[in-house]
Parts: C-alpha cells; sequence; structure tokens
C-alpha cells in the first residue's frame, strides 16, 4: 500500500504542475504577465484565511487518501481503458489537485485584512444599504476575491458594487451599473461584525 500511496502522489505532483503550467500559459495568452499574477496580493478576512487553511488541510489529508483508495479499488477491476471508476477517480484526482495548488496559491499572496474602522468601508466591512427605488434593504459583508459568495451575501472589493463602495461613509449615495440600469443605493450603516 505504501509504495502504491508513493507511486501514485508523484504522479499527481507531475499532473498537479503540468495544470499549474498550462493554467499560468493560459493566463498568459489573456494578457497578464508571469510578473504581474506574482506580485498581485489577494486581501483576505481573517475568517476567509482560516477557512481556506482548513480546506487545504481537509484536501491534503482526507480526500487524497479518499482518492488513493478508490484508485487502488478501480486498478483492482482490470482493463484501465474501459474502467469508468478509475476515469471518475483520476478527474476527482485532478481537480483535488488543482485546487490545492489554487489555495496554495492564494495562500502565499494572502494579505488579511486588519481590523475595521467603521467610518469607511473597507475589506472586512458590513454594510447595511437602502436600494433608493424599491426601498429594499441589503446586508453584505465586503471580502476578497476569493472569498466572495453572494449566497453568504459576501461580496468582493472588486465587484462593482464592492468598487462603488470602498471607501464611502455612513450616508453617502453610490451609483451601480447593472445590466437593468443604473442602481442607486444609499450606505445606511457600517460595521465591524
Amino acid at each position: 500500500m505504501d509504495n502504491f500511496l508513493c507511486e501514485m502522489f508523484s504522479g499527481m505532483i507531475k499532473y498537479s504542475r503540468m495544470c499549474h503550467i498550462d493554467i499560468r500559459m493560459i493566463r498568459n495568452e489573456e494578457g497578464a504577465s508571469q510578473n504581474d499574477m506574482a506580485d498581485e496580493d489577494i486581501i483576505l478576512t481573517p475568517e476567509g484565511l482560516q477557512k481556506l487553511k482548513d480546506e487545504l488541510e481537509e484536501l491534503k489529508t482526507v480526500k487524497r487518501r479518499e482518492l488513493a483508495q478508490r484508485l487502488k479499488t478501480a486498478i483492482s477491476y482490470g482493463d484501465l481503458r474501459e474502467n469508468s471508476e478509475y476515469h471518475s477517480a483520476k478527474d476527482e484526482q485532478a481537480f483535488v489537485e488543482t485546487r490545492i495548488l489554487t489555495i496554495e496559491n492564494i495562500l502565499r499572496k494572502a494579505r488579511v485584512a486588519s481590523a475595521v474602522d467603521t467610518s469607511a468601508v473597507q475589506v472586512g466591512s458590513v454594510v447595511v444599504l437602502k436600494d433608493v427605488e424599491f426601498g429594499e434593504t441589503l446586508e453584505y459583508r465586503i471580502v476578497g476575491p476569493a472569498e466572495a459568495d453572494v449566497t453568504e451575501n459576501k461580496i468582493s472589493y472588486e465587484s462593482p458594487l464592492g468598487q462603488a463602495l470602498m471607501g464611502k461613509s455612513a450616508g453617502s449615495k453610490v451609483t451601480v451599473n447593472a445590466p437593468m440600469g443604473e442602481i442607486v443605493y444609499e450606505l445606511l450603516e457600517i460595521r465591524a461584525d
């Protein structure tokens, strides 16, 4: 089993490196140089940083071991050309290794947002907004792009709304260009939850 795991992880590392190189080449073709990407800080909240560290630990320990066992079982079935269990496990393995590389890259570039000042919107702020046209009240946490999740009311400071809010104080009005037209929000409150 140990020899099998060593061979398998060696293959995964080679495959991951190839994926990483391919991703960098694709990004470079889109106009960003490697130096531009290497210098770019990724801003995270302390909670976002911990969530990524926990996910990385889970992927490196539990998920890799589960995949190793799935691959071992699939290989025991014989002919790999028509072995759907094997191909499924290899696909998931590629996804897991790519995700590990992505998280490690984020953590290398991460800069944790410091304590939040409630006088102006910044990364980590919780904002309460009012849609001026419809009177609807919304609440969002401003986070870095790596931890943005609209289902959890976390928006990136790089999003159109996040960009409009950054540096603004309570009582300000911001205008956001949306596909359906301009939306005006009033910033009611800034909290440091």
